[in-house]
């Protein structure tokens, strides 16, 4: 009968240790960086669509007037 050859098993081991912890290592940056490359998208048409009132700058002389 052959002998068990150790050294053969504990490398074995020792692969799929290192296979589980590099495993665990990715889930855990996954999430870190899912919300960094992936923004959630705002919804079709209100990429430019000015956020209510006047432009800064523009100098809206009805709405100046009315608080003299």
């Amino acid at each position: 009968m052959a002998k068990p050859n150790y050294a053969f098993a504990k490398r074995q081991r020792d692969l799929a240790k290192k296979q589980k912890k590099e495993a665990k290592r990715q889930r855990k940056a996954e999430p870190a960086q899912a919300p960094a490359t992936s923004p959630e998208p705002s919804p079709p048409g209100e990429e430019n669509r000015p956020t209510g009132g006047v432009e800064p700058g523009t100098g809206d002389k009805s709405a100046m007037s009315n608080l003299s």
